[in-house]
């Protein structure tokens, strides 16, 4: 991750099959719906226009295919490709795509979007965060759809009033076959003062049909390295693995698909320079300021233990650059369709979700107990530190530990502590379809999600040079006296969805009209075994029992170790309706949305003892679209009003996530775009987006004061996006080349605070090996410039109510690179 600080100052599915008609949805049951005949096939969809395809719905979407995909750097997320749809607006944190980013889709951040995987929801379950890194490796991914309105009736979301992105990866080949791609990279910007290298190598095994029955699959392994992008130090080390097993079940469609995903990351948070001028224009002043070596003298050494004293610490392994991000992520997932009469279909999507991962740094162990006789994780001043004994810190207290290994228990010791979470999640998406006739169709839907989120804090020990002995503490965690692992946070919560929904579709000559609603009962159970100390969900965690007990009493208005459950229910119409004429359609839509409020929310709201409201909204869209052999085109308007706003922002300094509530709020704004191949030979793609939120009151902040919000628009939101991007096939040379302008955004919603605009441009050239022979028809040289032009500028930012400074995330510099893909 990378950061800058910025001064306070006032400026102005079905998941495995292809379809011959467009299916965009996210699970087997809505892809099923949504086309009259599904079809199973292979190979590339037929009805994109250079890998741009705009599915038939009454909702706004837009789909990036394979062909367009595979243009980009191997290896980059394919959140970072979806940046040429409208709407989206995308900041990676490295050229490669291995250190995640942040987007907003109409304005509305990740946590507003659902993001699935073969129908699979892949936003936190606490936080409805999404982790751009992990997602599937772009060489077996078939086609993307980013959905700018609402979702599915049977989609397992819980926060999904922004719209969503649904990946689906590709079939199995019906022949044998092996992939190969080998990619070198390099970061060439100005002010680079050395090798930032990166290297991937991705293999893929197609088995072909193995049987009479046509069961196949595939297998794919990658690795990617890379070094850090703006210091001296660290990097990402980044593997993944792959199957998909398909089994189709005569010739109508029915089949089964069962797939498998690991993505295991260890990557350091990526920094940026410690440069405080240009508050103005909240801009690195030169290129060359992007890069830096870190501060503390690495190599470093950490504090030397000596027997009998009171040993100190240092700042070696602390900087934000040398803390780790690791993460170890999989789930299985299972497609599969049954025609069960002429008329009756059942599709069955069950799945299970892992997740291990932690983020953040150091802290201070204290080898005895706290000023007040406690063991556990408190932030607190310790009078007693020499080094810091005015200052209220996060200290560890092990009352009566030797961690240094001096043999004495008077030490303050440099201690690795993240914030650890692990996930297991356990999903089932069933849709029961009848056909009433050939133009009208229902489904009942019925979709369970349960997620069991543990959230902890323990610390782990660090070798003599600052880096960690295990990235992930909790694996072996230091221990008090009484054998209890000391942390700064313990929690446990449920998060369970259980919904039904049903859906019409019916078509009267060139109008198809869609009518559904869902019902979801949400549930949120919470456990949190700390103390609470204020009603912004700030804990101490004292150890033991009888001691919690009586710092309880000695601290009057603090919340001892409890338990909530939380229910959240509502029910949700939705209504589109298409009218085709030509090749031309109408189309218009109309969503009750519903978005409950996340974990780090309700832990919050536990010492106030009051409910959090659950945020509502209405949403509306219109547009025209235009489909022929060679152009796509599509324009909506659209407008949504929003009811308890609730936006959050991230620090990852301080590692954790504050959510404000905006009130009303009304978004509203148009986007378009315009895929089109005058020839065979060259493409040419536009598109763009504007929008305009309007914040309705004052926010209040206090008794008797408020923010001066009214009128005000969000922050963190670009006022408008311009993109285009231009292919040219000349024989054996293929050149592609893409730029976006994304307009100006505020840090705050007090709108005073003005991040400015930047243009990035892309460059992409292949050479197709098998227009020399035909035997290497799979095969080519491909060379990629992210950046081209170097632009410096700021990517994300962690927004605020009334914030004039904070840490926000340099985009990425100019960087190459050359990759050799084979196949046969």
């Amino acid at each position: 991750m990378k950061f800058k600080y910025l001064l306070a100052a006032s400026v102005v599915s079905t998941a495995s099959a292809m379809v011959a008609a467009p299916a965009a949805a996210q699970s087997t049951g809505s892809a099923d719906f949504d086309n009259e005949n599904v079809i199973i096939v292979s190979g590339a969809r037929s009805t994109d226009v250079g890998g741009v395809d705009i599915p038939e719905s009454p909702k706004a979407k837009v789909q990036i295919g394979s062909e367009l995909i595979s243009r980009q750097n191997p290896g980059q997320t394919i959140n970072d490709t979806l940046n040429l749809v409208p709407g989206v607006s995308f900041t990676n944190n490295d050229p490669f795509g291995s250190l995640g980013g942040s987007f907003t889709i109409r304005g509305f951040s990740s946590d507003r979007i659902s993001q699935t995987f073969d129908g699979v929801p892949l936003n936190d379950s606490g936080n409805y965060a999404l982790y751009t890194n992990q997602m599937l490796d772009p060489e077996i991914i078939e086609y993307a759809t980013v959905s700018l309105g609402s979702t599915d009736v049977d989609s397992p979301t819980a926060s999904a009033a922004g719209g969503t992105i649904n990946i689906r990866s590709k079939v199995p080949d019906d022949e044998f076959g092996v992939l190969t791609s080998m990619t070198y990279g390099n970061i060439i910007a100005r002010g680079n003062p050395g090798d930032r290298m990166m290297y991937r190598f991705f293999g893929k095994i197609e088995t072909g049909e193995i049987t009479a029955g046509g069961l196949k699959a595939y297998f794919t392994a990658s690795r990617t390295e890379n070094d850090s992008v703006f210091s001296n130090y660290g990097g990402v080390d980044k593997q993944q693995y792959n199957a998909k097993i398909f089994q189709p079940l005569g010739d109508n469609g029915d089949f089964v698909s069962i797939a498998g995903h690991y993505n295991q990351n260890r990557n350091n948070f990526n920094g940026s320079p410690a440069f405080f001028g240009g508050i103005e224009t909240y801009s690195i002043q030169e290129p060359e300021d992007r890069f830096y070596d870190l501060f503390d003298g690495t190599p470093c050494t950490v504090d030397v233990p000596q027997a009998g004293v009171q040993d100190e610490y240092n700042s070696c392994g602390t900087p934000f650059e040398r803390r780790y991000n690791p993460s170890n992520t999989g789930n299985i997932r299972g497609n599969s369709r049954f025609t069960l009469g002429d008329s009756l279909t059942l599709t069955v999507d069950p799945s299970f979700q892992y997740v291990k991962a932690n983020g953040g740094g150091t802290s201070i162990g204290f080898e005895g107990f706290s000023p007040d006789g406690y063991t556990g994780g408190i932030f607190q001043t310790d009078p007693r530190n020499p080094q810091r004994n005015s200052r209220s810190t996060q200290y560890y207290f092990f009352g009566g530990v030797d961690l240094n290994g001096d043999g004495d228990t008077l030490d303050y010791v440099n201690i690795l502590s993240p914030s650890h979470t692990q996930t297991r999640r356990y999903g089932v998406i069933a849709n029961l379809i009848y056909d009433i006739d050939d133009n009208n169709r229902v489904r009942l839907a019925y979709t369970f999600d349960r997620a069991r989120h543990r959230q902890t804090g323990t610390a782990g020990s660090l070798q003599l040079n600052g880096e960690p002995f295990d990235v992930f503490p909790i694996n072996d965690p230091l221990l008090d006296i009484n054998g209890v692992a000391p942390q700064k946070r313990d929690r446990l919560s449920y998060a369970t969805l259980n919904q039904v929904s049903a859906e019409y579709r019916g078509e009267f000559g060139d109008l198809v009209a869609q009518i559904g609603v869902r019902a979801p009962f949400f549930t949120r159970d919470l456990n949190q075994y700390c103390v609470t100390t204020d009603t912004s969900g700030n804990v101490n965690c004292i150890n033991g029992a009888t001691d919690i007990a009586d710092y309880v009493a000695a601290n009057p208005g603090y919340l001892a170790p409890t338990s909530a459950k939380y229910k959240y229910d509502k029910l949700l119409p939705n209504v589109g309706l298409t009218y085709t004429f030509g090749d031309a359609s109408v189309f218009a839509s109309y969503a009750k949305n519903l978005s409950v409020p996340g974990t780090d929310t309700l832990y919050g709201s536990l010492l106030a003892g009051v409910a959090p409201t659950p945020e509502t909204s209405d949403s509306f869209d219109l547009g025209l679209r235009y489909q022929s052999g060679n152009i796509q085109a599509q324009v909506s308007g659209w407008f949504n009003r929003y009811n308890n706003r609730l936006a959050s922002a991230y620090d990852p300094v301080l590692d954790r996530t504050v959510t404000r509530n905006l009130g009303t709020v009304d978004k509203y704004g148009i986007d378009g775009s315009i895929s089109w191949k005058p020839a065979d030979p060259f493409l040419i793609y536009l598109f763009g987006s504007y929008l305009k939120s309007d914040i309705k009151d004052d926010v209040q902040t206090g008794a008797t004061s408020f923010a001066e919000t009214a009128g005000k628009r969000e922050a963190g939101a670009p006022k408008y996006t311009l993109g285009a991007r231009v292919q040219a096939d000349l024989g054996p040379v293929e050149l592609g080349a893409q730029v976006k302008r994304t307009g100006m955004r505020y840090l705050n919603d007090i709108n005073t605070v003005e991040l400015p605009g930047y243009t990035v441009a892309d460059l992409d050239a292949r050479l197709s090996l098998g227009y020399f022979d035909e035997d290497f028809d799979k095969a080519y040289f491909q060379v990629n410039i992210t950046n081209l032009f170097d632009e410096v500028y700021i990517g994300s930012a962690s927004t605020g109510l009334t914030t004039s400074g904070g840490f926000v995330n340099i985009g990425p510099p100019r960087a190459i690179t050359a990759s050799l893909v084979w196949g046969f």
